[in-house]
């Protein structure tokens, strides 16, 4: 019976991990739209800590972790299409999982490239005196990654194409502060061969708010919260009842070091997961570099 229990919660809490790491979450001042002809790129990476497992709002017996360490290499370039900043990008994220405690041995580690990412993201807002910008972002995930049909949940590739869609608003309140603000929804292909099953899953969404308080006019505080909706999977057509409910926080601080260079890093965990592992520590770092 825990083992079952197990692998549902496993998968719910893969889907939310896969959703939250790749590209939806959005660190504070990405929608900032930059002149036309700029490049960034940006290298990211991400610990996260994972000791307990939840099913139904309760915690699973046992001492079930897991921990994960993503690298991302992001290149983005601004252009204009008419009167429209638009920033064709490309992600390319790898990393490694690893099950812990009671979970190490059955589930073991899964090291490799996960699923590409395509987006690019058009400003129908760019307001820079105001510090007021809106923008739309189209996300495609292609099945680039990892992945071994027997590990189940436990790849970084997923083998099934991801469709997202964000929205976020930036709003300047005075010279100091600024508000962030996001929405965004993921739709799935299928995976043809989940363990020899077919899964589809239902759509996932999420919001998220973030408020920035300028130290300087290069270095700023930050705290953010998220509310994710994990859209429950099927195998075979038959509901899994796996959906997850998450709300995490965190707090942080980016600054530029030079005229082309910014430093970030962001603390978070999340409060409140009814489905999957319960983050207990999730560290980020990035560095972006204008060129």
């Amino acid at each position: 019976m825990k083992k079952q229990l197990v692998k549902m919660t496993l998968a719910a809490g893969i889907a939310a991990l896969g959703s939250s790491s790749y590209a939806i979450d959005i660190d504070a001042g990405d929608y900032t739209a930059l002149p036309e002809g700029t490049n960034v790129g940006l290298v990211y990476y991400q610990h996260a800590e994972r000791n307990t497992l939840q099913s139904n709002g309760n915690q699973v017996a046992g001492n079930n972790g897991l921990n994960s360490d993503i690298a991302i290499l992001r290149l983005i370039h601004f252009t204009k299409i008419g009167d429209y900043v638009v920033d064709p990008q490309v992600l390319l994220p790898t990393g490694r999982l690893n099950a812990t405690g009671d979970l190490s041995a059955p589930l073991g580690s899964a090291t490799g490239t996960a699923d590409a990412i395509f987006a690019a993201t058009v400003w129908t807002l760019n307001d820079p005196v105001n510090r007021r910008y809106f923008g739309i972002t189209p996300f495609v995930y292609a099945p680039t990654g990892n992945y071994d049909a027997s590990k189940g949940a436990m790849n970084l590739g997923e083998n099934r194409w991801k469709y997202a869609l964000q929205t976020a608003y930036i709003h300047g309140l005075g010279d100091k502060w600024t508000l962030d603000l996001a929405a965004d929804v993921t739709s799935y292909g299928t995976n043809d061969n989940f363990q020899g099953k077919s899964k589809t899953q239902a759509n996932t969404t999420q919001l998220q708010g973030f408020l920035r308080y300028a130290l300087t006019p290069t270095w700023d505080l930050r705290a953010g919260v998220s509310k994710t909706h994990v859209g429950s999977t099927s195998l075979n057509g038959v509901n899994q009842s796996d959906s997850a409910d998450i709300t995490k926080v965190q707090l942080g601080s980016a600054m530029f070091i030079d005229q082309k260079t910014q430093i970030l890093a962001t603390w978070g965990q999340d409060t409140k997961v009814d489905n999957g592992f319960k983050e207990n520590a999730r560290l980020n770092l990035r560095l972006l570099r204008v060129f």
